[in-house]
C-alpha cells in the first residue's frame, strides 16, 4: 500500500459536510465524493479517506488535507491529474504528495486556520451569499476585537461545542484569534474577517465563536455578558452559531519534519 496526502479546495455549498453518513437516501458529501472517485481510479469498491477537519454542510475550503492508502504504486502528481479529471467542478485537488508511513491527516496535525466572513453594508450582492454571511451593520467593531481576545489562549471551549461530537475532551489552545476590516469586495460597506487558528476545534465550534462576535458587534450582549457565558462552559447560554457558509478551512499545518519527510 502507498499513502498519499492531498491538499483540497471546495465549495461547501452543494456538500452536505465532509463525512459521509449512513441515512436512508444517499446525501451528497465530501468525502463520499473523493472516495468515489479514488475507488474508480484504482478500480475498488472503496477507498478509505482521513481529512484533517470534518467541516459542516456549507462551509468551504481552501487548504483541507486528507490522507489514504491505495493498493497501487502511483506518481502523486498522477493522482492529482487523474482526481482532477474524475471530481466534480465544486472540489479540486490543489496538491498531491507521498506521505510518510504513520501520517494521519487529522492526528498529525499541529494546527488548523479557520477564516469567517461578515458582509455589513445594508444590502448583500447575489454573488456573495454563499460565501459570507450578512449582517447589516453598524457592528461595534472595538467590542468585537476585544471579544477575539478572550479566546485566545488554552481554555476549556464547552461553551462553544454542539452535540453530537467524538472529542473526549473540550480543551483546546487557541493561538490566534483577530480580526479586521476590508473593503467588500463587491457591493456596498465594509466586510468583517474574523481567523482563528488552533490546536483543534469542536463541533460547530468557530461558527460559535463567531456567533458570539457577532452579538457582541449587535449590541444583544455586553462583552461581561460574553465572559460569563464563556466562562460557565454551557452550550445553552452561548448566542447561536454564525451560518455555515461564511466559513473557510483555509490550512492546515504540520509538524516540520513531518513536511519534510513528506
Amino acid at each position: 500500500m502507498t499513502r498519499f496526502r492531498l491538499t483540497l479546495a471546495y465549495d461547501g455549498t452543494d456538500f452536505e459536510g465532509w463525512q459521509s453518513q449512513a441515512r436512508p437516501r444517499p446525501v451528497r458529501t465530501v468525502q463520499g465524493v473523493l472516495e468515489s472517485a479514488l475507488g474508480r481510479l484504482v478500480d475498488s469498491d472503496r477507498v478509505a479517506v482521513v481529512a484533517a477537519g470534518r467541516t459542516d454542510a456549507g462551509v468551504h475550503a481552501l487548504g483541507q488535507v486528507v490522507s489514504f492508502a491505495l493498493p497501487r504504486d502511483l506518481e502523486a502528481e498522477l493522482v492529482a491529474r487523474a482526481l482532477n479529471g474524475l471530481l466534480p467542478a465544486d472540489i479540486r485537488v490543489l496538491e498531491a504528495r507521498l506521505a510518510p508511513p504513520g501520517f494521519h491527516a487529522r492526528r498529525s496535525a499541529v494546527s488548523k486556520l479557520y477564516r469567517y466572513v461578515i458582509d455589513t453594508g445594508p444590502v448583500q450582492v447575489p454573488s456573495r451569499r454563499l460565501y459570507a454571511a450578512h449582517v447589516p451593520g453598524p457592528l461595534d467593531e472595538g467590542a468585537m476585537r476585544a471579544a477575539t481576545a478572550l479566546y485566545r489562549g488554552r481554555h476549556d471551549f464547552a461553551s462553544v461545542a454542539s452535540a453530537g461530537g467524538s472529542a473526549t475532551t473540550s480543551i483546546r489552545t487557541v493561538r490566534r484569534s483577530e480580526l479586521r476590516i476590508e473593503p467588500a469586495a463587491e457591493g456596498p460597506g465594509p466586510a468583517i474577517v474574523y481567523e482563528v487558528e488552533a490546536d483543534g476545534f469542536l463541533r460547530k465550534m468557530v461558527r460559535s465563536l463567531a456567533g458570539g462576535l457577532i452579538a457582541v458587534g449587535r449590541g444583544a450582549l455586553a462583552s461581561e455578558d460574553l465572559v460569563r457565558a464563556f466562562e460557565a462552559r454551557d452550550r445553552g447560554g452561548w448566542p447561536a452559531p454564525a451560518p455555515a457558509h461564511g466559513l473557510t478551512l483555509v490550512r492546515v499545518d504540520y509538524p516540520a519534519a513531518e513536511e519534510a519527510r513528506g
